[in-house]
């Protein structure tokens, strides 16, 4: 069976969550993943819910219980999970390139580890280009925020 768009579209953000499923030792119980592509300028980040706290990737330690052991939250761990994710919005822009689609300026992930589920949410408008005063990682932010409260 052939593969169609859709499942290539899908594979890459399999690949995302995988990356960062491998980043938390599959010990999360979401997963929140963030990525960006405006005016050919990519960013991404992601950030777990872990124990029942919202934390970003170099506070996971934050949240460990006792007896658990430390996550590797070094510099060079955080860069290479998040050019592979990079390199995923790029593959996925060469994609819909190559399908005549519309590429998604923004794409929030969010997986649950407890029920192997994913929940998508894209934008298409120009979500920060416009503004000088806000960047994606401001939207990012605000993103992580907003999840922490609820």
């Amino acid at each position: 069976m052939k593969k169609n768009f859709e499942d290539y579209f899908s594979e890459m953000q399999a690949d995302m969550v995988g990356i960062c499923l491998e980043y938390v030792e599959k010990r999360a119980e979401r997963v929140f993943i963030y990525c960006s592509f405006e005016e050919n300028v990519v960013f991404s980040n992601f950030f777990f819910k872990v124990n029942e706290h919202v934390v970003k990737k170099n506070e996971l330690n934050n949240v460990i219980r006792q007896g658990d052991k430390l996550y590797d939250i070094s510099l060079d761990r955080q860069k290479t999970t998040i050019s592979i994710i990079n390199d995923n919005i790029k593959q996925i822009n060469m994609l819909c390139n190559e399908n005549d689609r519309e590429m998604p300026t923004q794409v929030k992930l969010i997986y649950d580890v407890r029920s192997n589920s994913v929940q998508a949410e894209y934008k298409y408008e120009l979500m920060h280009s416009r503004e000088e005063s806000k960047s994606a990682n401001d939207i990012f932010e605000e993103w992580f925020i907003q999840e922490s409260i609820t």
